[in-house]
Order: C-alpha cells, then sequence, then structure tokens
C-alpha cells in the first residue's frame, strides 16, 4: 500500500557528534574577525552564538521562515560591534558552507539497507528537511559523499520552501515531486514528535518515529512532546517490514 516515503535528514539520515557544528562555526568566525583585526574573546562569541539560535528558534517554532547564514552573520556583526570591512561579511557566510562540507557526521544505523529496500520495491523516496545555519545545497553534496543522494528522488528543504515542518506547506513539495498524491500510501520517518510526527499525521500520511541517532523533543512545549508516530524504529533496516514492503 505504501508507494512512497520522505525522511527527515537530521537525527534520521545522518547526525552530527553532540555540539560539533556549533563549535566549529564559533572557531572559524573566531578566527576570521582575529585575521581581519577585530578578535573577540571565546566566552563573548559563545553568548553571541547562543543569542543568534534563539532567534533561529524564534523562527523556526513560530514558522516565520528561515533564518539563514546571512541572517546570523548581520546579527552577530551587529551584536558584537564589528565593522564589516574588506568583504568580512562575505568571508564569515562562507565560513558557514564550509564548516557545513568539513564536519563529521554520523550515519544512520541501516539507512542504505532500507533505502536498497524501497528502491528495489519501487517506492518514491523523498527528504523534508529544516535547515538551520548549512543550507540545502551542502546538505545534499553530504549525502552526495556518503553515497546517499542517488535513492532520492525529490526534497523539500525549508530553505528552498520557506515553510518548516509540520506545516503542510513543508512537505508538499516534495510529495508533488514524487507524484504522492494520495498521502495515506505515503509514509514519513523523523525524529521528532512536534514537527515530523504531527506533521505526518495532519497530512493523513503514515508516521515513523526513527530514535536511532537522539531527537529532538526538548524542543516541545514543556509537558507536551507533541504526538506519537503509529510505528517507533530504532534501525532503519526495520522499516520495510513495518510497512509491508519487503
Amino acid at each position: 500500500m505504501i508507494e512512497a516515503v520522505t525522511f527527515d535528514y537530521w537525527q534520521t539520515l545522518v547526525a552530527e557528534r553532540l555540539g560539533d557544528i556549533r563549535t566549529a562555526q564559533i572557531g572559524r568566525f573566531e578566527a576570521i574577525i582575529a585575521q581581519a583585526g577585530q578578535p573577540r574573546d571565546r566566552a563573548t562569541l559563545q553568548d553571541a552564538f547562543a543569542a543568534n539560535w534563539v532567534r533561529f528558534e524564534r523562527n523556526w517554532r513560530g514558522n516565520l521562515g528561515q533564518y539563514s547564514p546571512t541572517d546570523t552573520v548581520d546579527f552577530l556583526l551587529g551584536h558584537l560591534a564589528i565593522d564589516d570591512v574588506g568583504g568580512l561579511r562575505e568571508r564569515l557566510i562562507e565560513g558557514f558552507r564550509e564548516v557545513g562540507e568539513q564536519v563529521s557526521l554520523r550515519v544512520a544505523a541501516g539507512i542504505e539497507p532500507c533505502l536498497e529496500a524501497l528502491s528495489a520495491a519501487g517506492v518514491r523516496i523523498g527528504i523534508v528537511c529544516d535547515v538551520g545555519l548549512t543550507s540545502s545545497p551542502t546538505l545534499r553534496r553530504r549525502l552526495d559523499g556518503l553515497g546517499l543522494l542517488r535513492y532520492f528522488d525529490a526534497w523539500a528543504f525549508s530553505d528552498e520552501t520557506g515553510w518548516f515542518k509540520p506545516a503542510a506547506e513543508a512537505f508538499e513539495p516534495a510529495l508533488e515531486a514524487l507524484g504522492a498524491h494520495d498521502r495515506t500510501r505515503v509514509a514519513h520517518v523523523g525524529d521528532n514528535r512536534r514537527t515530523d510526527v504531527a506533521g505526518a499525521l495532519a497530512l493523513g500520511m503514515v508516521a515513523v518515529r526513527y530514535t536511532g541517532l537522539g531527537h529532538d523533543d526538548d524542543h516541545a512545549p514543556p509537558g507536551d512532546p507533541g504526538p506519537e508516530a503509529h510505528h517507533v524504529i530504532a534501525d532503519h533496516r526495520e522499516l520495510p517490514g513495518i510497512l509491508k514492503i519487503a
């Protein structure tokens, strides 16, 4: 009955080691401004990045539109009273891409055998991703480097759609590209109840919560983690059987 499956990206396909991306972003920012003759100490930068993430989460939770590396750099330059001289702003924005390209990623257990099984069964496969401060072109390149991008037929990244999950608009570009018009024949796999599970259920999809790389349920309102999925798995190799695909 399942004709298509969409996957969340972070904590579902891949994950960073806790804090690696933030640490690397701060380190790259610190080095660039020091080279420009405007150094700031590490504690000050950590506080500034924390304040910036509050702004990102405001947009994410409220679905107020993507908060990009450009938005981040503009905020940090003002917050830290750093002068944009000699192309510094553009160099700082580029630093976020460089970190996204280089930081180590962990691949979810069983994801490639799962994707192989789905593809062999004729199931169309997509991605629905809430993007943080690493842009969608970089995220696709990282999957390509891991040998996984070739399995995906379509995707919807929030920095391209302008919408975060659980909004239907976050899912629909991928679903339309997959030709998945009957939502009851589509499954969505993700780690977050507030975004992945709630969004899938609202569209009438089969919701699968993946727990193998941790989860983001701490972003839910206190005492309200969001609805539970139809299925909960810790290894993607369980998915084809659960969905009665193989």
